[in-house]
Order: C-alpha cells, then structure tokens, then sequence
C-alpha cells in the first residue's frame, strides 16, 4: 500500500472522532455527556458551540485528504488548533484534576496523535514534492 493511501485512510478515520462527537455535542449538550437534571443554560449553550468547532475541525480535515500532499498549510494550521485546546485541557488537568479516561483519550489524540499525523503528512507531502512520487515509501 502507499504511504500517501495510508495517510490518507487513517487522516479520514480519525477525522470521524471530532466529526461525531462535534455533532453529538451540537444536538445534546450537556445533557448528552450525562448533566440530567438542571442544565445552566450558557454553559449549554457554550458546549454547544465548541461541539460546533470541533465539527467543523474534522469536516476541515476531511478536505484535506484528496491531494493530501497538497494540504501542508491547511494540515498544519487544523494541528495548532488541536494542540492548542489539548494544551488547555491540559491546564485543566493540572488546575482541577484527573477528568474522565474518555477526556484523557482525547488528551492523547489532542497532543499526540495529532501532531504524529501532521509529520506524516509532512513527510509524504516532502516525498511528493521531491519527486518520488506522491507519498510511495523509498
């Protein structure tokens, strides 16, 4: 299999996880993460928001799989932003505690997975453009 397929298989799956959370998040608000009973209505609103962000990041990665090795810039600027609200998960971590293992996995893909993706794509984008074609394993 090429590199560059692989990428992009993966980028598409892994854009499913803000896609559907994002959407969920849109349609149930804090009641659908288990808040039963009364609901602050800003903050519901506020939650429902960032579940519109974060659809609109894997929607956003999803544009970046055709001709992936074409989408450095657009790759890398979806990267900061991930890492940037992992970074203030983070913060929250360390300011209020240990949160749920659903959270802490999205910590993982927030500072981890993310950033891999992004020198991957790097990668097959620098094979791509020197010529070894788009993104085939040397």
């Amino acid at each position: 299999m090429q590199e560059r397929q692989a990428l992009q298989r993966v980028v598409a799956v892994v854009a499913l996880v803000p896609v559907l959370s994002g959407l969920y998040g849109v349609l149930f608000g804090l009641n659908g993460i288990g808040r039963s009973g009364l609901v602050d209505i800003s903050a519901d609103s506020h939650f429902r928001y960032l579940s519109g962000l974060h659809l609109g990041i894997g929607i956003l990665f999803w544009t970046c799989v055709p001709g992936i090795e074409a989408k450095t810039k657009l790759f890398r600027f979806l990267t900061l932003v991930v890492a940037l609200g992992g970074l203030a998960r983070l913060l929250g971590l360390a300011l209020t505690g240990l949160p749920s293992l659903v959270m802490m996995a999205a910590l993982a893909v927030e500072l981890g997975v993310t950033p891999l993706l992004c020198l991957w794509q790097a990668r097959v984008a620098a094979r791509s453009a020197d010529g070894a074609g788009p993104g085939i394993a040397a």
